[in-house]
């Protein structure tokens, strides 16, 4: 089965990547680098285990538009939004035998290094019968 494991950031966390200051320390770009060297081995390990389907980042909330229908009109909202609110990040899609080994993979996308901070993992619907709760 798929799964998804969702990673979550904030505009913050990504001025921090940026090198630009924050309520906290900004990323070197060698802190930048390493987090980068991290993923990519990650990833090729799941390559070479056969079980990544797609893993991508994602841009800065501040290039995020929010959709909402007012009267069944659009109403766009440019990000970022409220800079402690967390958005998608990035995502990994992974095709494992079991919830457990997705759970597996995913502990290893937390820093250990960031109290707090968690990712998502949830079964890719792949049709109507797997919609049901």
């Amino acid at each position: 089965m798929k799964y998804m494991i969702m990673l979550y950031g904030s505009q913050r966390d990504y001025d921090a990547m940026a090198g630009r200051p924050t309520d906290g320390p900004a990323m070197t770009p060698e802190q930048v680098a390493t987090m980068h060297e991290h993923m990519a081995a990650f990833h090729q390990k799941l390559v070479e285990s056969g079980e990544l389907v797609d893993a991508q980042g994602l841009t800065a909330p501040v290039h995020a538009r929010r959709i909402q229908l007012s009267g069944g009109v659009p109403v766009v909202t440019d990000g970022p939004y409220p800079e402690t609110q967390e958005v998608l990040a990035g995502y990994t899609v992974v095709d494992v035998a079991s919830v457990d080994r997705a759970v597996e993979i995913a502990a290893g996308l937390v820093n250990p290094d960031a109290p707090g901070e968690y990712v998502d993992v949830r079964p890719i619907a792949e049709g109507i019968d797997d919609l049901d709760g």
